[in-house]
């Protein structure tokens, strides 16, 4: 494991390329960002958003935390979607979950203690919300990646509550909501057609 020495150095290493290649590239990004993307997604450092997607820093704004949980109430998240949607005027947000993702993997087992237990109390409500479903599968393996794919959905219906989301809707501004899932098997993003839109939110 790198000690933190060696991530300075790599830092200093990757500057120099970063300008070797491109002499602006830190000029631009010292502009103003202007994405059209908000990506929500998992903590997980196996996930590096704006990679798997092909975008530079700068054209992807980000938001992680345990398991891509959008939780009724959590200002962090909130003041995220506020800024994106008022301040940068954010056409996309993106809820990307992830196959064997070990928040959403915890509650299929035991309890666990203390905030981390309380942050995935969501995740909980998805996995009690699809019990039929879910315990008619074969295998906890099926159940976790099936489970993976519920809580993006859940989460994208987090999203559309959000009152900023709901005010843009109300002002007709474009602003559509996806939900993804990352194959950490094989690198490849997956739409899992449960978004939502402004049009969609009208009817």
């Amino acid at each position: 494991m790198p000690d933190l020495a060696e991530l300075l150095a790599n830092n200093r290493r990757w500057a120099g390329q970063q300008t070797q290649r491109d002499p602006q590239f830190f000029e631009r990004l010292c502009e103003i960002q202007m994405p059209d993307y908000l990506w929500i997604g998992c903590a997980d450092s196996r996930v590096p958003a704006n990679e798997i997607v092909g975008l530079a820093p700068g054209e992807l704004f980000v938001h992680r935390n345990v398991a891509n949980v959008v939780s009724p109430g959590d200002p962090n998240c909130e003041a995220v979607v506020q800024y994106a949607v008022e301040a940068l005027s954010i056409k996309h947000i993106i809820v990307c979950g992830h196959y064997g993702c070990g928040g959403v993997r915890a509650v299929l087992g035991e309890p666990l203690q203390g905030a981390i237990d309380r942050w995935l109390e969501p995740v909980r409500y998805v996995r009690l919300a699809h019990a039929a479903e879910l315990d008619s599968m074969p295998d906890v393996d099926a159940r976790w990646r099936r489970l993976c794919e519920l809580n993006v959905a859940a989460q994208v219906q987090s999203v559309s509550r959000i009152p900023y989301v709901r005010e843009a809707w109300h002002r007709s501004k474009p602003l559509a909501i996806h939900g993804w899932i990352y194959d950490l098997r094989d690198g490849v993003l997956r739409d899992l057609r449960v978004g939502m839109s402004a049009l969609a939110h009208a009817h």
